[in-house]
């Protein structure tokens, strides 16, 4: 195991946009999207990375992309095709973790599809019987499953959390035409998905995605990353018992040990030790294997 690449820094004036995660070059016509180690929780990015979190994500995301077989805005994951002329470092500190990608106006809200009553879904269930203003069948328990899938928006933050919304809210913004594409095409990958999960022993409790429109055609594509860990919850079916919280391929332990120190969660978060470290990477390591049926291996 490496050290964690935690950003990027290309220079070359190019405007660049940091999130939670992933650094954005914007190359003009198309964007860099650059993966790095970074790892946050409770809105604060971490101090310490995640190594090869990003090449993880990467590889998820192209493995996704190539099996949906829906429009998306992948180009290339060879950071050569950037065409900046990168030096040999460069191109190795990128190899990976990088995706030239088609520029889109993306739509302002995640579409969030959920198979299973966890997370902020279970909070709102529990207050008043419904997710998202959507009215659930009475009895259900924390992690019961959700038949059928429902598609429950939530605006985009830079900052802190994503807030849920109606269906009728998102119209309200896009249109209803482009409301009700948006519905059906992430129901749609979503059940695509599950069933691959579900054949390969996992369950999709949960995903979210993004969705933009072509800057040259103006048709929907899928944007950003798609199904990895960070973007969804995935729960080992072999273990899943409704009624409670599941184990699950994110970063859990990092949760865990966080609400453990003593972090007041209000100012910088403490450094994270090499046993989590190494345990959270495992998670997202066999994440990837049990999806792609590949070996991870990164020299």
């Amino acid at each position: 195991m490496g050290e964690a690449y935690t950003r990027s820094d290309l220079g070359r004036g190019l405007p660049c946009r940091r999130g939670k995660v992933r650094d954005v070059y914007d190359l003009g016509d198309r964007l860099l999207i650059v993966a790095t180690d970074r790892i946050s929780a409770y809105d604060w990015i971490l101090p310490t990375g995640i190594p090869d979190k990003g090449r993880i994500l990467t590889g998820l995301s192209e493995f996704w992309f190539s099996k949906l077989g829906v429009r998306h805005h992948l180009i290339s994951t060879n950071p050569v095709d950037a065409g900046l002329g990168l030096d040999p470092t460069e191109i190795e500190q990128l190899r990976g973790r990088s995706m030239v990608v088609k520029k889109a106006e993306v739509v302002p809200f995640e579409c969030v599809v959920r198979g299973y009553l966890s997370g902020s879904g279970w909070r709102e269930y529990r207050q008043s019987g419904t997710v998202c203003g959507e009215r659930l069948a009475e009895g259900l328990v924390e992690s019961s499953r959700i038949d059928p899938p429902i598609f429950t928006p939530a605006t985009k933050a830079d900052a802190g959390h994503d807030e849920n919304v109606s269906f009728e809210t998102m119209a309200q913004v896009t249109g209803i035409e482009t409301a009700d594409k948006l519905r059906r095409a992430s129901l749609d990958v979503y059940s695509l998905a599950a069933e691959h999960a579900a054949n390969v022993g996992l369950i999709l409790a949960d995903t979210k995605f993004e969705w933009g429109r072509d800057s040259a055609t103006r048709e929907l594509m899928l944007v950003d990353e798609v199904l990895t860990p960070d973007s969804s919850r995935y729960w080992p079916a072999d273990k899943y018992a409704e009624g409670g919280p599941q184990p699950s391929f994110d970063k859990q332990y990092v949760r865990d040990w966080l609400d453990a120190s003593g972090w007041d969660k209000s100012s910088e978060a403490p450094p994270l030790p090499a046993e989590v470290v190494e345990l959270t990477r495992a998670k997202y390591v066999q994440a990837y294997e049990t999806l792609t049926g590949r070996a991870f291996t990164w020299e």
